[in-house]
């Protein structure tokens, strides 16, 4: 029996949740899911320009579950690229911060930029 999956802390769920072709043809276009752990993690390593560890940290998993939870959102983002299918993002385990605990204050995001 496979332990039960530990949720990941998101700080912040994403303004648009639809991004891929438009639909000129009329024709159905395939989709993919990118759940919304996978792209936290894009945005931790990809945006901001944490490294795996410090992403692993913010999000309160081992850094192993995040270089795989990169790679699969990797795989996902590269198909809709290459293969035209509309990326949907929703679901998975996580549980929603709020912007004044201690990791979302770390974050690059979040942090007051001075004049």
């Amino acid at each position: 029996m496979p332990r039960p999956q530990k949720p990941r802390l998101i700080c912040q769920l994403p303004d648009h949740k639809n991004y891929g072709p438009y639909n000129h043809s009329g024709l159905e276009i395939k989709t993919i899911v990118l759940l919304l752990d996978e792209l936290e993690t894009i945005r931790l390593i990809d945006f901001e320009g944490c490294n795996q560890e410090e992403a692993a940290n913010q999000m309160n998993v081992a850094r192993t579950t995040i270089q795989r939870i990169y790679g699969e959102a990797r795989k996902k983002i590269a198909d809709s690229l290459i293969n035209g299918k509309q990326i949907i993002i929703e679901g998975g385990e996580y549980i929603l911060c709020n912007k004044n605990c201690e990791k979302c204050s770390k974050s690059k995001r979040f942090r007051k930029i001075n004049d």
